[in-house]
């Protein structure tokens, strides 16, 4: 006698079938669905983890549908194979650690000096602030509010082909600013 690869398979093909054999199921799962999913989300790191885990705890409930006496206590009885299920997958988890003689981590870069980056930050506002009023306008619209081409456009009353232009031509002055000269 052979046994199947997948006893897990079999059980989900007719799990997939149980809308046919019981109606009830099918009508829980659609009610309560959104409510499971988020406790196996609690559960787990990853949302696709949750509804592969989900999937699992509902494909044991469905198998045991006919021996659940009160079904008014389904949720309890699918959280508690929710947890049943997430407790066994992490106690099968497989953790090896192997003694070596490097650290497998790499020694985090020095934190930047505050002093260093406020430098910068003043020498990069004085450069914007030496530019032309329009492409210090546009510039400012750009990255420092952070909006689009055409927001830009919208704001200045321009095309986007000139925002384009007038940005292109500030950066090209802000690069070659002799103060800025150290940042390269």
């Amino acid at each position: 006698m052979t046994t199947p690869v997948c006893a897990g398979a079999s059980r989900a093909a007719a799990a997939s079938a149980g809308h046919r054999r019981y109606p009830s199921f099918s009508s829980y799962v659609r009610a309560r669905g959104p409510v499971l999913l988020r406790t196996a989300r609690s559960l787990t790191a990853n949302p696709s983890d949750a509804e592969d885990l989900l999937q699992t705890a509902l494909t044991k409930t469905y198998v045991a549908w006919e021996r659940i006496e009160d079904h008014r206590a389904l949720d309890g009885y699918v959280r508690r194979a929710l947890v049943n299920t997430r407790t066994s997958q992490w106690r099968k988890r497989k953790v090896d650690e192997f003694a070596c003689e490097e650290l497998p981590e790499k020694e985090a870069p020095p934190a930047p000096d505050p002093a260093e980056q406020q430098s910068l930050h003043d020498a990069m506002w004085r450069a914007v602030l030496r530019l032309p009023d329009r492409q210090r306008a546009m510039v400012v619209l750009r990255y420092y509010e952070d909006l689009s081409e055409v927001q830009t456009a919208e704001v200045m009353g321009v095309s986007v082909g000139t925002v384009k232009s007038a940005v292109s031509r500030a950066l090209g002055k802000l690069r070659e600013d002799p103060e800025l000269s150290t940042v390269r």
